[in-house]
């Protein structure tokens, strides 16, 4: 799976978890030169607290569009060190 952006592959791997028909990347499959932190953060009633980071790739940010749960809960340990996307981001095979 890719994650594009921007006419840029931010994000690839071949070992994505599904949830809620999202694909979850590996943290690593994502480079940090195309994050910006943010202070975003939502409650999941069943995965618990997401925050949010920007995508910035070659000059232009898309706020809040990389979404993770840093501790997530035993339902959904599975997502653990993995990374979201959402707000325009295309992921295709």
């Amino acid at each position: 799976m890719k994650a594009i952006w921007n006419g840029t592959v931010v994000a690839e791997s071949d070992d994505t978890v599904i949830v809620e028909g999202n694909h979850y990347f590996p943290a690593e499959a994502l480079p940090q030169k195309y994050l910006l932190s943010s202070n975003s953060r939502t409650m999941c009633s069943w995965k618990g607290e997401a925050r949010y980071a920007t995508l910035f790739v070659d000059g232009d940010a898309l706020p809040d569009a990389v979404w993770f749960y840093p501790e997530p809960t035993e339902a959904a340990a599975e997502i653990k060190g993995r990374v979201a996307f959402g707000k325009g981001v295309q992921v295709v095979e």
